[in-house]
């Protein structure tokens, strides 16, 4: 064991004291106040509850400095790795820590506060703003020092680095921060050498849940956030390095299956031996449902064949597979058409297990009885509410299905990090999911666990998105509307006339599925939004088709100066990336964030992040290229003079720009 992994065991075991002495100082403080509200004991006590109170604000105050000192340990420097561009907020973090150390000693774990400083390059591009923060630390020890005197005591503190050019110190106390094109060249000149890669992470096991379709019913708008949402999370994590789990949680269980494998027994009796033609699975459960609900005895045959399926007899579960399997073909084609890869793991594979996670809860005292069922809490603050564990008639819910699901991830899945992608109405189902993982000890500070909400989906009319008939809009027809609109957006730019039928259809589709994964993705996912097909295939402002059309232009400036990528690779061996222009410079700032933007989603999962970013990148490589030429034509249109460093500036902004894409699901074409 080495020296950092004894002070962490060391802090672990003294805020594992602290905390149990606060649990102590709490029930004496609770036991006190009902003895004195309940006068048997004296109020002169009163100073007694109150040196236990100020013991125990001590104690939280001492575990929290702990945690933060285990945090600290447990986060080393990034090590510089010559092959990736480094992340600038992760170096000044570092470097302005050890300032902020050194100036201020006698602060315990001091803040470091470092942002972006907006478009004005006379601000810099960095600004730390700690000096505020820290100069009211010191008002409450008792001594008078101004914000700004902190802020030159941190800038004489700040060791020589290659990113910094200068520091500067402004207004109340920011220090604003000017990086230097020595920096900025030798990690874009990366792009090239090493292509665009990941910022250095620590590897962890992920599993993201996400998409969710029911089986036997059809996949509609409702699911589109899902699993346009979770395919990008996981696309992102596993450019970071990480081990990501790609979880389906179809319904694929339940009272559902036991009407349709009731109807399949009456409409293909011979099933067993010969696969049924219900190709129109819709349509098949339609017909057992009005049937379910109108036949008394057809449901007395549907609940027995429940009974039967969960008992495993082979033919209902050869009956149940059957189902399953025309679900999946038709779940395919929408996956196979945006591009999204998933591993199916429905709820019947949790039945055993939930079993066991129920007898667990019983013997463990987690279980209450209420009115005929078994509930658990997981706090009982003002307001929460149980999860059913078991129903009145012995049945399990979603809950119990659900807390076996979380058990399975961290136990046998070894999870570091789980993720549950689903609409915003489940957020207080997961809330007390992550409660009651966390009281039966699952859920530790070690696993990190994320409920992703997103809003509905909208109309034009600003209602919930529905058919003009009121029904619920098929995934596959948004699908098909969207194929539709893109042609006709070719056309009506005569691109027909240009490219041939193979590019045709590339850009059709590239146009189509694009402008409606970044529709999605460019609205910050806790909101609602309006699907808007005219507004999505707009080719101007923060749209997929404006973007693809961007990155298309810039990849055809190399062409037009007659460089491919064998060329490109020897230009970059030889000639240097140009930033001397303001503009070349801005541009290569921009690409430098890349690292900083991807960690800043891993924060929050917010991937509209991305799409600000990536249209930041387009909207900044136009003022470039309107201000510096890259290739220089005469009067009869024949190449004269190309700018290598600028040509270099433009495949680099590309090969960012195309990464930004993969991640968000966006297939940009070389023709368009």
């Amino acid at each position: 064991m080495g020296l950092i992994d004894e002070t962490v065991t060391f802090y672990n075991n003294e805020a594992n004291v602290a905390e149990d002495q606060i649990k102590l100082l709490k029930r004496q403080i609770l036991q006190l106040q009902q003895s004195i509200k309940n006068k048997t004991v004296d109020s002169s006590l009163n100073p007694e509850l109150q040196k236990l109170i100020t013991e125990n604000t001590k104690l939280k105050h001492r575990l929290t400095i702990l945690k933060r000192a285990i945090s600290n340990l447990n986060r080393s420097p990034t090590p510089r790795d010559p092959t990736k561009m480094q992340n600038i907020q992760d170096v000044l973090d570092e470097i302005f820590r050890q300032a902020i150390a050194s100036a201020c000693p006698d602060v315990t774990d001091p803040p470091v506060v470092i942002t972006l400083t907006g478009n004005n390059p006379k601000f810099g591009d960095y600004q730390c703003n700690s000096a505020m923060q820290l100069s009211n630390i010191y008002k409450q020890l008792g001594r008078k020092i101004s914000p700004r005197d902190v802020a030159n005591k941190i800038v004489e503190n700040v060791a020589e680095n290659e990113l910094i050019e200068r520091l500067e110190v402004a207004g109340p106390g920011f220090i604003n921060v000017f990086v230097s094109k020595t920096f900025g060249l030798r990690n874009l000149s990366t792009i090239f050498s090493h292509g665009v890669r990941a910022p250095v992470q620590q590897k962890l096991r992920v599993l993201v849940d996400f998409s969710a379709p029911n089986i036997a019913k059809e996949m509609h708008v409702g699911h589109l956030r899902s699993t346009i949402i979770g395919e990008s999370i996981c696309r992102l994590l596993e450019f970071l390095g990480h081990d990501v789990l790609r979880i389906n949680h179809v319904g694929d269980w339940g009272t559902q299956f036991g009407m349709l494998i009731a109807h399949l027994q009456d409409k293909f009796p011979n099933y067993l031996v010969e696969s049924p033609p219900i190709a129109d699975l819709q349509s098949f459960y339609k017909e057992s449902k009005k049937r379910f609900d109108e036949d008394e005895e057809f449901k007395k045959r549907a609940y027995a064949c429940v009974v039967k399926l969960q008992a495993f007899d082979p033919n209902y579960t050869k009956a149940w597979q059957l189902i399953c399997d025309v679900s999946r073909k038709e779940f395919q084609v929408i996956y196979d058409r945006l591009e999204v890869r998933l591993t199916e793991r429905g709820e019947s594979f949790y039945q055993t297990r939930m079993n066991d996670i129920v007898a667990e809860l019983d013997q463990g005292g987690y279980l209450e009885e209420d009115e005929g069922r078994k509930v658990m809490w997981g706090d009982r603050s003002e307001g929460s509410i149980p999860f059913t564990v078991v129903k009145s008639d012995g049945g399990y819910t979603y809950d119990t299905s659900d807390l076996a699901t979380i058990k399975q991830r961290i136990l046998e899945e070894k999870c570091d990090w789980i993720i549950y992608v689903t609409d915003a109405g489940q957020a207080t189902h997961f809330q007390i999911l992550f409660r009651c993982a966390r009281r039966i000890g699952l859920l530790t500070d070690r696993i990190r666990v994320d409920h992703v909400p997103f809003g509905v989906v909208l109309g034009e009319d600003r209602k919930k998105f529905k058919t003009r008939s009121g029904d619920t809009v098929r995934l596959i027809d948004l699908l098909e509307e969207g194929l539709k609109r893109a042609l006709d957006k070719l056309q009506e730019k005569n691109r027909d006339q240009v490219l041939s039928p193979e590019e045709l259809k590339k850009a059709q589709e590239s146009i189509a599925y694009g402008c409606i994964k970044y529709a999605d993705l460019s609205h910050n996912r806790n909101h609602e939004y309006v699907f808007s097909f005219d507004k999505m295939l707009e080719d101007k402002g923060n749209t997929a088709v404006y973007l693809l059309y961007a990155y298309t232009r810039i990849r055809s400036i190399a062409r037009t100066a007659n460089f491919d990528e064998k060329k490109i690779e020897e230009l970059s061996k030889g000639h240097a990336i140009s930033l001397d222009h303001e503009k070349e410079w801005k541009l290569g700032k921009v690409l430098l964030r890349f690292p900083e933007e991807l960690v800043k989603i891993t924060k929050d999962l917010c991937l509209h992040h991305l799409c600000e970013y990536v249209y930041e990148i387009a909207t900044t490589f136009t003022e470039f290229y309107d201000a510096c030429y890259c290739v220089e034509k005469n009067s009869a249109g024949d190449v004269v003079k190309v700018n290598h460093g600028r040509i270099l500036l433009a495949e680099a902004t590309a090969r960012v720009m195309a990464k930004c894409f993969d991640i968000l699901g966006l297939k940009p074409v070389s023709k368009m």
